[in-house]
């Protein structure tokens, strides 16, 4: 088995820890030795997982203390994804933050008169679908695909495509997660939409880039409680 797929174990196993454990943010994981001996793996993979779940905001390491629980996957996100998925879906996040920050930049400098009304269009039907009771995934996956075209580039389309599965599964969880806790998250979710948009409308590059990694960044965010 590759070091990859290991440190995927071991990133699951250490989330079932957090779970099963019930250890609560704040609390620290047992170290990074006896993680390897319960996992039966080496310290390099336990290493490897613990450095992805830090990128994740699951944890966080304190130098000559250990790791410790940053924040708690929310409960509904086993409804949308395994445990043993999670490091690989929440890690197109880094492939995200690079791939769509530039997609919005380009968008913003590129974008037609046509693209521009299709991104405002997709907009639109994402806050009719996030203000209400609907499912507003495909909205919202619609939103950042007008975006992705605008750029004038097929090859960033191919690569979101590749990442679709993933990324449809983020935002179904997001969309649920996000309804279960107090109306103005939606709210804000609505606003990163549209900060993204209003950048792209007025040929803001780098804030059509910034706005997009505050969204991303966000939405990570929105899988833990």
């Amino acid at each position: 088995m590759s070091e990859e797929r290991l440190a995927d174990r071991a990133y699951a196993g250490i989330i079932g820890i957090i779970d099963s454990d019930a250890l609560a943010v704040g609390d620290r994981l047992p170290s990074e030795a006896r993680l390897a001996e319960m996992f039966g793996m080496s310290r390099a993979v336990v290493r490897e997982a613990l450095v992805r779940l830090a990128s994740d905001g699951v944890t966080e390491a304190r130098r000559g203390a250990g790791s410790f629980v940053k924040s708690r996957p929310s409960e509904r996100l086993v409804a949308y994804m395994p445990m043993a998925a999670l490091s690989a879906t929440l890690g197109t996040y880094e492939v995200r933050f690079v791939l769509e920050a530039e997609a919005a930049r380009l968008a913003a400098v590129r974008r037609s008169a046509v693209e521009m009304e299709a991104i405002d269009e997709a907009l639109a039907r994402l806050r009719e679908a996030l203000l209400s009771s609907a499912p507003a995934h495909d909205e919202d996956m619609a939103l950042h695909r007008a975006i992705i075209r605008a750029t004038a580039n097929p090859a960033f389309e191919l690569a979101f495509d590749a990442l679709a599965g993933e990324i449809d599964r983020i935002m179904r969880a997001g969309v649920d997660i996000s309804r279960s806790r107090p109306p103005e998250v939606i709210g804000a979710m609505m606003r990163e939409h549209e900060m993204i948009v209003d950048a792209v409308r007025v040929r803001d590059g780098e804030g059509a880039a910034l706005a997009m990694r505050w969204h991303l960044s966000e939405g990570r965010k929105r899988l833990m409680p």
